[in-house]
């Protein structure tokens, strides 16, 4: 019988090293057509990932996945609050008619946040701008935006030909909130603004498709709305659909791959299927033409699959295999679940991973929809697995093959709720996430997260060893950001 192992079975040798940890490099994949400069994906979960959480990821680097218990419209509003929070051109700007009134650009503002809209014609031909500073709420809510608007013979706009260089050099040296491109026919066709350009210049590193949008994923299952959901997103501009289920080595899962891939309407979106935990799954989800493949059957804080399906791999030897049946197809395998620390992130990338996907750790942090509690003093969040019987509630029943069960006491759970140590602002975990992972880099002499996975030598470890690796034998009085 074939032994398998998890992170706290095996570590990492240190090897000869002429790199420090400042010189290693994060940048990954997530699939085939989708780069990361931080290999962190947040988890679909309804405790873990909506529009905040996505956001914070991509400024970082990584990338967020828009959990799938919620309505179809109200997943695309959330991918859709991430894909406007920071772009290059916005190319379908929200405009507003001279007729429209200043109630309605103050709805605006408050719902999207956006402080100036250009207003256009019937045709969308530019006639001015209004800001926040064109009125005194409430005191002017009946009045036309024609009658407080800047006029267009009154602003700086730009050709619809101009570069975004050219268009961001225009708003720092004119001192403009909002500059709109318009053709020769004074038609709009976008817009930038100094609010893109200052985010732009504070989060170099953020991860961008090639709009300047941030990237960012969303689930979806099998069957059901499945393909109605997909293109809604598709819709939004979602980067990448992840065929999310507790078996992804299924019929439904490949022919849903199969549907999603040979769409028209997604051919611009990667599509991404899981979970599964051995080579032979990995096959044939290559052959269904994923983009990427998700590995975890279990391996999750919240997650009761294997004490109550007796179903299973321990993940490093998952991860293993899953790059096994890879071979040379170059799809990037996403390891889902099981981390603790971040020097098991080093131990998944070793053993081939591109990305790691986390759950909990993130639940905790300011931009998970959790809630706040207080226990014994101490602050926690909410968290629960998609097969809690509360996640299947709420829409996460098909994920565990359970889709036609209507009554709440037959749901066969395979998950729990819980609460999970609050983190503070997810970047500050990321900070560390990101160190420790430089730091393995750095003793295994690995300037890329492909080297070190042709670097990495692991050794199996005992009881012993593994009580030897933690702190021992002391009290702790001083808390350490990255260890708990």
């Amino acid at each position: 019988m074939q032994e398998m192992y998890t992170f706290n079975d095996l570590l990492l040798v240190p090897q000869y090293s002429e790199i420090l940890p400042s010189q290693a490099s994060l940048n990954s994949k997530f699939s085939r057509n989708i780069d990361l400069r931080l290999p962190l994906v947040s988890a679909p979960m309804d405790t873990v990932t909506e529009h905040e959480m996505a956001i914070a990821l991509a400024l970082s680097g990584g990338m967020g996945i828009i959990h799938k218990n919620l309505s179809v419209e109200n997943q695309a509003k959330e991918v859709e609050k991430v894909k406007r929070f920071e772009n290059g051109f916005i190319k379908d700007p929200i405009t507003l008619t001279p007729d429209a009134s200043v109630e309605t650009l103050y709805k605006i503002r408050m719902e999207k946040g956006y402080k100036s809209v250009p207003v256009v014609d019937d045709n969308n031909k530019l006639l001015g701008i209004v800001g926040k500073l064109d009125y005194f709420w409430p005191h002017d809510k009946a009045k036309k935006i024609k009658d407080i608007m800047t006029p267009i013979k009154q602003m700086i706009t730009a050709s619809s030909l101009v570069s975004l260089k050219k268009a961001n050099d225009i708003i720092r040296n004119q001192k403009l909130s909002v500059l709109c491109l318009i053709d020769k026919n004074q038609i709009l066709t976008a817009i930038a603004t100094r609010k893109d350009l200052e985010k732009n210049e504070m989060y170099p590193n953020a991860n961008k498709a090639f709009d300047k949008s941030l990237r960012v994923g969303a689930a979806v299952g099998v069957g059901g709305d499945v393909i109605e959901r997909a293109k809604m997103l598709a819709q939004k501009s979602v980067d990448a659909i992840i065929v999310d289920t507790a078996h992804g080595h299924s019929k439904g899962v490949i022919d849903t791959v199969k549907i999603l891939k040979n769409d028209k309407q997604l051919k611009n979106v990667d599509i991404v299927a899981g979970n599964v935990a051995t080579a032979e799954a990995v096959k044939d989800l290559i052959k269904a033409g994923v983009d990427a493949v998700k590995v975890g059957i279990g391996p999750g804080s919240i997650c009761t699959t294997r004490i109550v399906a007796g179903i299973g791999v321990p993940q490093l030897s998952a991860i293993m295999d899953a790059v096994k049946g890879r071979g040379k197809t170059g799809v990037p395998v996403i390891a889902d679940g099981g981390i603790k620390y971040s020097g098991d992130i080093v131990k998944a990338f070793a053993a081939g991973a591109q990305s790691v996907m986390i759950g909990s750790l993130f639940a905790g942090t300011d931009e998970s929809p959790g809630q706040v509690e207080y226990y014994n003093g101490r602050m926690y969040k909410t968290y629960r697995g998609m097969g809690s019987i509360g996640a299947m509630m709420q829409g996460s029943k098909d994920r565990y093959g359970q889709a036609g069960v209507k009554d709440v006491s037959k749901f066969v759970p395979e998950g729990i709720e819980g609460r999970t140590l609050y983190r503070g602002p997810v970047e500050a975990l990321i900070y560390q996430l990101a160190g420790g992972i430089k730091s393995g880099m750095g003793y295994n002499g690995a300037k890329t997260i492909a080297e070190l996975h042709k670097k990495a030598k692991f050794i199996k470890i005992s009881d012993a060893g593994l009580k030897e690796s933690h702190p021992h034998d002391v009290e702790i009085t001083k808390q350490a950001p990255n260890y708990s």
